[in-house]
């Protein structure tokens, strides 16, 4: 503490931020009464907000030292750190998502020439592969999944009742393989995809030929969808990510 406050002396900050761990509870609360006691915090910053921790200590430390939560850390990166709105934390901590944030981490992370040539695909019912893994590896630029879902109002519920079927970051990865391990004609027409080319896919993926083929089925279910959304039927059901 003697060091923060020769320092603090020393270089004059106009802010003084405390980065506390979403994750301690109340011991983040006295961690924190102790430094603005020494140095006169100015903002806090919430760190770990990607974990299981939803950012209940925040209301306990904005109490005791007075001063704002300022930042939400959701990552390990530069780009995880997410400026603070109080009623979006609110709506985390109640269990009922984060709309707003969802949208614009998606805005950050797409692509407005590729977002318009998919809506073509989907139009002209030309969607492949390829397109599955783009938007994949969007998805996954965005933060990881679980975070990403509890931002989806009424996530949390569906969570406790349906944790086995609901879609897994690995879910994701292993898909991901298996599109990877296949050639750039694969990925373009999947339906050349025979039993020979399944287990050669199903080898360089290091998964089973049974989780090639259930790929390929939700892609074709995937497709269906789009197709009946472009011809203005609503589809009666959504294809599972996660299903096994």
């Amino acid at each position: 503490m003697a060091e923060l406050k020769a320092l603090k002396a020393a270089v004059n900050p106009s802010d003084v931020l405390l980065v506390v761990d979403a994750m301690t509870g109340q011991d983040a609360v006295r961690a924190a009464e102790a430094f603005h006691e020494a140095v006169g915090l100015t903002g806090l910053v919430l760190a770990k907000m990607d974990g299981d921790a939803r950012g209940g200590a925040a209301l306990s430390v904005r109490a005791v030292t007075g001063v704002p939560v300022k930042f939400l850390g959701t990552g390990e990166k530069p780009d995880a750190l997410e400026t603070f709105y109080p009623d979006r934390l609110a709506s985390r901590i109640l269990g009922m998502g984060d709309v707003l944030t969802l949208i614009e981490k998606a805005q950050q992370q797409v692509d407005v020439k590729q977002a318009q040539e998919l809506e073509r695909k989907l139009r002209t019912d030309s969607l492949d592969l390829n397109d599955v893994l783009n938007q994949f590896r969007q998805l996954r630029q965005m933060g990881p999944l679980q975070q990403l879902l509890e931002m989806i109002p009424g996530f949390s519920a569906l969570k406790q009742k349906q944790s086995a079927a609901l879609p897994q970051e690995r879910d994701m990865k292993r898909m991901e393989a298996i599109i990877l391990s296949m050639t750039p004609a694969e990925r373009a027409t999947p339906d050349i995809l025979d039993s020979g080319r399944r287990r050669r896919i199903a080898k360089g993926s290091g998964v089973s030929v049974q989780e090639v083929n259930q790929l390929l089925n939700q892609f074709r279910e995937m497709r269906k969808m789009m197709r009946g959304l472009a011809q203005g039927r609503a589809p009666f059901a959504m294809p599972g990510l996660g299903r096994r």
